[in-house]
């Protein structure tokens, strides 16, 4: 069994390569992306539909209602299924997606035996300056509205009486996907961009307000899933502070913005990666099954 991991940008292709990857390769995919994980979000998320799954195993699709909670912790629980599922079915494994974060938890490992579920005592900017003057170099690294990373440092100090740096220094991570080997898309600015452009013009075109309409509905605007992008300029289209032209090209901005943010993460992160244009990463790829 080999284990894969293809990374880029948003628009990138990632998810089309997979799928042309796992075809000739007998292998299952595991979804990397934040926002497929939720049912009922399919177009905003433009996570691969039924038709272009075929008959390719999905896991990290899907997985949870848009307002229940997702995080790293499950994700990682995703993977150990997929991973079992694979070894049973003599399958290789391909993990595709743009949450970087969630990879480097896979590949770093994580801190375990917390249970980091716990309520604020306080508001979460109070909360962040209790535990800035108790562990500056850990707090110094997360920003002060960053309210899901504050709630797990603070329930490492709640649960532990522990700084976070004592606590990660005396519970060191393990890694967890040991044997991955990662490949990265690359594609020119522009021509990025221009992708990101045809693929907001699809969302649209795919339905995107009106999927927003039912998820506002049903869920209401509390959910974090809510708050994603193309979600929340829908919200803006749906209160009258855009028209459907600049729906589209501020969906289409803030993508941009985001794949920078991901290609920056990509590069500081994942030294060990294969990188190239897409028609020689395919090459790449099946190379290396």
């Amino acid at each position: 069994m080999k284990e894969i991991a293809i990374i880029g940008s948003t628009a990138s292709g990632k998810t089309n390569l997979s799928l042309e990857i796992a075809n000739k390769t007998n292998s299952i995919i595991l979804s990397l992306d934040s926002l497929s994980v939720y049912k009922q979000i399919d177009v905003a998320s433009a996570k691969p539909t039924k038709e272009e799954r075929g008959d390719i195993i999905h896991f990290g699709i899907d997985e949870v209602l848009p307002n229940e909670e997702f995080d790293v912790i499950q994700f990682i629980n995703c993977y150990k299924k997929a991973k079992e599922f694979a070894k049973k079915n003599n399958k290789n494994l391909i993990i595709v997606g743009g949450t970087g974060f969630y990879l480097k938890s896979l590949i770093e490992g994580i801190s375990t035996g917390v249970d980091f579920k716990v309520k604020l005592d306080s508001n979460v900017g109070e909360i962040y300056d209790l535990l800035y003057s108790l562990d500056k170099e850990y707090m110094s690294k997360i920003q002060r509205n960053d309210k899901y990373r504050i709630e797990k440092a603070y329930a490492i100090y709640k649960k532990t009486d522990l700084t976070p740096s004592v606590y990660f220094k005396e519970n060191p991570k393990v890694p967890i996907a040991k044997d991955l080997k990662l490949f990265e898309i690359l594609w020119d600015k522009e021509e990025l961009k221009k992708r990101i452009f045809q693929r907001t013009t699809q969302m649209i075109n795919d339905g995107i307000i009106d999927e927003v309409i039912f998820l506002e509905k049903k869920y209401t605007r509390k959910p974090n899933s809510m708050s994603s992008i193309g979600i929340l300029e829908t919200l803006e289209f749906l209160d009258g502070k855009l028209n459907k032209t600049q729906l589209e090209e501020k969906i289409a901005q803030n993508t941009i913005k985001l794949a920078k943010r991901q290609n920056t993460f990509n590069k500081g992160q994942f030294a060990d990666r294969t990188s190239n244009i897409i028609t020689n990463l395919n090459s790449d790829i099946i190379k290396y099954f």
